[in-house]
């Protein structure tokens, strides 16, 4: 047996926030004697949100909670901290005296940033740092074309992932079996309160949002208990159609791995059509982190630069309208309290509002990708961005900047019923079927006698579409000639 390469080395949990199937703490669980723990509630990223009532930080904290006393069970403990990052780890390594930094990768610009800091920080004192895929299947160069360079089009790199998948890519790193090697420091050891770090707390329990392992768990058997339908049922947002683990994926409460290995075994078993598809969504999500980290200037302006020179009218009064709920179009309205009450949208409804903000109030995407960003409990820039881009028609392998999303026929399509549409938009419920995807439609008289008054007790269209499409594509000819 191989002899550890370190005495005491420290695990940094960022976005992995698990011990089960945890790539970068079984490495450092096999690389030294002894492994110290922390997390770090970074002061650069807390510091900057714009709401002290932040679900995430509430879903972090949960999540903290769990994994410090998972740790304690399997004889270790969770240092817990709140501070900046790129401080707080280089002085605790010193403070411990461990031989090496470990962690896992993440690709964003801004924590790349920061990881480099921190390896600089640590190489000054003599101390190693290193990282480790867990986020993702496949990262960085390891899916490339056949000139070597990186996919900007999806279908030739979800052709190209798919034939690179085997066995290893899915095999879960046994955590547990080297669990003797986790050590509790003799320092402070408690976890901070939500209030000390600023924060309060949220409608969390209200909504059926938890933290943690436990919870992740009990959502993928959900899932799994109805996959099969997944393909069908995924653009229906009045239907329990998705898995609602994207939270849980973006903070790591569980492991892609085990995700993808249960997409794939049910696509070989049962050519199973949800499984499959499932799988090709996990898939877009290595797509987006590539693209992040190939193309980091994607982070603040458009991955097809020729699109930076359109000039977005931004009117900040149309833009006000969508972000509370007020633009008359009853499924962007609903969608849009959907996310303001919960921190959650879906997927469907995420393409559908982008569409409707960048091609018919023709605002700047990246207006919208900030809004998101804001309140998205499972916000993650390489998705977010990806999926702005997607639909503003700036990004690799855009929806072409001719295709415009009608609100109303997506409605009707989506929301046949407009089931989703009352249970967020109470005011219309008196408003029938044949009415409730354009409710301003309904007969003044009707309207009257339903007591849904539009321009009273609901707004009209802030806009037309079939006008705005027209200034659409004309604004898109600018620049596409």
């Amino acid at each position: 047996m191989n002899s550890p390469l370190h005495d005491t080395a420290l695990f940094w949990f960022r976005r992995d926030l698990r011990v089960t199937d945890n790539a970068g703490l079984y490495r450092a669980l096999k690389a030294a004697r002894r492994v110290y723990c922390v997390f770090v509630f970074d002061r650069e990223i807390l510091d900057a949100l714009p709401s002290r009532r932040d679900r995430r930080v509430e879903f972090i904290h949960q999540s903290i909670a769990e994994l410090k006393d998972s740790l304690k069970k399997l004889g270790g403990d969770l240092i817990v901290r709140h501070a900046r990052a790129d401080e707080a780890i280089p002085a605790l390594a010193r403070e411990l005296k461990v031989d090496a930094v470990l962690a896992n990768e993440d690709y964003e610009p801004m924590a790349i940033a920061r990881d480099a800091r921190v390896r600089e920080s640590l190489r000054e004192h003599g101390t190693g740092f290193q990282t480790f895929k867990d986020t993702v299947i496949f990262e960085k160069d390891e899916i490339l074309t056949q000139a070597g360079g990186t996919y900007s089009v999806f279908t030739p790199y979800k052709n190209a992932w798919l034939k690179k998948l085997d066995d290893f890519q899915l095999k879960p790193y046994p955590v547990a079996a080297y669990a003797k090697h986790l050590a509790v420091p003799k320092i402070k050891l408690e976890m901070p309160a939500l209030a000390q770090l600023g924060f309060e707390a949220t409608n969390l329990p209200s909504l059926g949002i938890e933290g943690g392992e436990a919870a992740a768990a009990a959502l993928r058997d959900d899932f799994v208990s109805r996959i099969d339908g997944y393909r069908e049922a995924r653009d229906f947002p009045a239907v329990r159609g998705v898995s609602y683990l994207s939270v849980h994926n973006r903070f790591g409460t569980i492991s892609i791995r085990e995700l993808a290995a249960i997409a794939h075994a049910e696509t070989l078993r049962k050519k199973n059509a949800g499984a499959e598809t499932w799988l090709s969504e996990l898939i877009w999500r290595d797509f987006y982190f590539q693209i992040i980290y190939h193309h980091p200037h994607a982070a603040r302006s458009s991955f097809r630069p020729e699109y930076d020179a359109i000039r977005w009218p931004n009117d900040a009064a149309l833009f006000a309208a969508w972000q509370h709920a007020r633009t008359g179009y009853p499924i962007i309205d609903a969608a849009m309290r959907q996310i303001n009450e919960s921190g959650y949208m879906h997927n469907r409804l995420r393409m559908i509002v982008a569409s409707f903000l960048t091609k018919d109030l023709l605002i700047d995407w990246r207006y919208g990708e900030k809004y998101f960003a804001d309140h998205l409990n499972d916000f993650d820039l390489s998705a977010n961005n990806g999926g702005w881009q997607w639909a503003a028609s700036t990004g690799c392998d855009a929806q072409p900047y001719f295709r415009i999303f009608n609100p109303v026929t997506q409605s009707e399509r989506f929301d046949p019923k407009g089931r989703f549409i009352r249970r967020y938009l109470p005011e219309l419920n008196n408003v029938p079927d044949k009415f409730i995807h354009a409710p301003w439609t309904l007969p003044p008289l009707e309207q009257q006698a339903r007591g849904v008054v539009i321009g009273r007790d609901y707004p009209a269209p802030v806009v037309d579409h079939a006008l705005q499409r027209e200034k659409a594509l004309a604004l898109y000819k600018t620049v596409k000639g």
